[in-house]
């Protein structure tokens, strides 16, 4: 509210002495804001939507094919999930105060981070309270019906998306990491298979990686951060403006400046989230979180043109994905092959391995933080590099 006030009536704010509110309409102050109050509202909302989940009795329930994963996983027993609404509602409310409603990225964003959170709080209902359903069974949406979801969402988000940006030709070429000067040119056939693929893929790689306290969120922290300071660069420093961005050889996309606020509003919302989710956590975000997180960031990311960056930002998640998607495959293979599956890994995703080697939760939650940030650093570096 403050934010339009400021946007539609600059004049009357300088005759009556109000000017400095003018800053509201900076896109560094608003991004630096949402990182703050992304924080608080979780923070502050925090014990009582966790009171209101347990008084659900909407608990997380271990259930893996090991008996010794069960075994260090048995304390999360009844731990309320579903908390992912948190970090929905503190992206969402700081949005729709801080951020250019007019703005159709940011739109696109909200439309994301509701849909997919929806479909996440849907599967965490059905699986969390299956005895108040006839059949008693833990099963929550099929696994069909949310690649579904996310492959609608994807494709729809990505069409429009490549038809607003159609004018602008930086928004509509594939840029590569390295390389100055080299990008590839997309038709909207190969926009929509990239969006769809990006906002699928990072939607179920956190959500894999979602599995110990405090992993996911601490990891999406850093790499929103970085795609904050990405995000400022590509849509903020207009070239006639800011010799910086002809420098670091960056695309300019008008308008895009706006993922900022959404990347400062996740990244004030994770850290929040992980005031209660830190070991030993007090609440899961659960698929409800997870899946809303992995495709914004998505979106964010085919927004800026920076979809290859993201996977090197990112370095966890694709790696805790390939993992599960290794080990399936290799299992697969070695059964047809030898009459009895394998495994690749002692265990998938990628954290339970090292938790199998010895590594206590913290030390692989710790040490995957610190890799993520690392790699957070170096992507960034890449830019110079170009």
């Amino acid at each position: 509210m403050i934010y339009l006030l400021v946007r539609n009536h600059q004049q009357w704010l300088e005759d009556h002495g109000l000017g400095f509110l003018r800053v509201f309409t900076f896109v560094t102050f608003q991004a630096t804001v949402a990182v703050m109050l992304g924080f608080l509202i979780v923070w502050l909302a925090g014990p009582r939507v966790i009171a209101w989940l347990r008084k659900q009795k909407i608990g997380d329930r271990p259930d893996f094919d090991q008996a010794d994963i069960n075994a260090l996983m048995a304390s999360k027993k009844d731990t309320p999930t579903m908390g992912g609404i948190l970090i929905i509602a503190s992206i969402a409310f700081t949005t729709l105060l801080l951020a250019d409603l007019t703005n159709f990225y940011v739109r696109a964003a909200l439309v994301c981070l509701l849909w997919l959170g929806s479909v996440g709080a849907a599967d965490d209902w059905l699986k969390l309270t299956a005895k108040r359903r006839a059949t008693g069974t833990r099963q929550g949406l099929f696994s069909l019906e949310k690649l579904l979801f996310q492959l609608g969402l994807g494709v729809i988000l990505s069409y429009f998306t490549f038809r607003y940006g159609r004018h602008i030709e930086p928004a509509t070429r594939f840029y590569f990491p390295f390389f100055k000067d080299y990008y590839i040119p997309l038709n909207l056939a190969a926009y929509i298979a990239i969006g769809t693929v990006m906002v699928t893929g990072w939607s179920n790689a956190v959500n894999l990686t979602d599995g110990l306290d405090g992993l996911a969120a601490g990891c999406m922290s850093s790499v929103s951060i970085a795609f904050v300071l990405l995000a400022l660069i590509i849509g903020a420093m207009a070239p006639h403006n800011h010799p910086v961005l002809n420098q670091l050889l960056l695309p300019y996309i008008k308008g895009s400046d706006q993922m900022a606020v959404l990347a400062g509003a996740m990244t004030g919302a994770c850290v929040g989230f992980l005031w209660f989710n830190c070991s030993p956590a007090s609440v899961f975000m659960g698929d409800t979180g997870s899946l809303a997180l992995g495709g914004l960031i998505g979106y964010i990311a085919i927004v800026i043109r920076q979809e290859l960056m993201l996977v090197l930002v990112g370095g966890i998640f694709v790696v805790e994905a390939l993992s599960v998607m290794l080990q399936v495959s290799f299992f697969k293979y070695t059964r047809r092959r030898f009459g009895e599956g394998r495994r690749m890994f002692l265990m998938a995703p990628l954290h339970h391995h090292f938790q199998k080697r010895g590594w206590t939760e913290t030390q692989v939650v710790v040490r995957f933080w610190l890799i993520n940030a690392m790699l957070a650093a170096m992507a960034l570096a890449t830019v110079k590099l170009r």
